[in-house]
């Protein structure tokens, strides 16, 4: 395992101490009945007691901590790429970080009636989004050289992308009745979220199969380029709706799925799943690769 990243994970473990040392410090000069969340314009809307923000506090750091570090063990233990082990540790800290300023610009609040920034609010949106195109881009592979295609599959859903719409009718509701206040700002983030998830569910995942490997895409962007020299066997397996859809996995496995079918590639690099409707279709065109490349190992010279 590699120790730096078991070191910067139990550092993280040091903002529990110290968000309690915070409140320690700041225990006498306390309300008892603390103001706790604040709207968009930084006003309070809700209150507690300073026992149960205290408890909150530690609590909420406490859970994000714990699966934190759960989630670096188990990418440790499959020995994910040291970039994409990087790149979500880095993701975790921020979230770590914000939380602990939360806890203490709300004691502050209380203090001393100093104003609460709403930045942090917003500032995991470019985080997450910085983070997980690193994260993403850690698991691609370098891009196949040009050659002609065997065969291209594409794998969407439209009811995925329609059940993602009627959340997002909801969250545009929830904007439009809402009085201008915090409620209409956090809708506007989650709206956008809705609106890429449905429009990746309508795209899909296109599979393009040449002599060279498969290259995963959506909506243009490459996702992963898997050489044939890497593909070590193949099978049809089911895809359970516990295992969630789109874009997933860490450590050393990614699925591709829409769906409730999918081939399991074993790879040099890992565990690789390809969602589709008629996964037979996706064998077939593997078939062709792995002809091909056992036709050119065999090639006289």
């Amino acid at each position: 395992m590699n120790r730096k990243i078991q070191v910067v994970t139990w550092l993280m473990w040091l903002v529990l101490p110290l968000t309690a040392l915070r409140f320690w410090w700041a225990w006498d000069g306390l309300p008892a009945r603390m103001a706790t969340h604040f709207n968009a314009s930084g006003q309070p809307n809700g209150w507690m007691t300073r026992q149960a923000a205290l408890e909150f506090g530690l609590g909420m750091t406490l859970l994000f901590l714990v699966v934190f570090t759960v989630i670096s063990y188990v990418l440790q233990r499959q020995k994910a790429s040291d970039v994409g082990s990087w790149a979500l540790l880095g993701l975790f800290a921020v979230v770590v970080g914000v939380i602990y300023q939360g806890n203490s610009s709300i004691l502050d609040y209380n203090l001393t009636g100093e104003p609460i920034s709403i930045i942090t609010r917003f500032v995991l949106i470019p985080v997450v989004i910085v983070f997980t195109a690193i994260f993403l881009g850690a698991k691609r592979g370098k891009a196949l050289s040009e050659a002609a295609l065997i065969a291209e599959e594409k794998h969407a859903s439209l009811l995925m992308g329609f059940v993602v719409l009627i959340v997002l009718v909801g969250v545009l509701a929830a904007f439009a009745s809402a009085p201008p206040s915090g409620a209409r700002w956090v809708a506007i983030p989650v709206g956008l979220l809705c609106a890429a998830v449905a429009a990746f569910a309508w795209s899909g995942f296109q599979y393009r199969f040449s002599p060279q490997g498969v290259e995963i895409r959506t909506l243009g962007m490459r996702l992963r380029s898997i050489p044939a020299t890497e593909i070590q066997e193949y099978s049809i397996e089911g895809w359970s709706l516990l295992r969630g859809y789109g874009i997933r996995g860490i450590g050393n496995y990614r699925a591709y799925v829409w769906g409730n079918k999918v081939v399991h590639l074993r790879t040099a690099q890992g565990d690789v799943y390809l969602g589709h409707d008629q996964p037979e279709k996706i064998v077939r065109d593997l078939d062709m690769i792995r002809n091909n490349h056992q036709g050119h190992e065999v090639a006289p010279s």
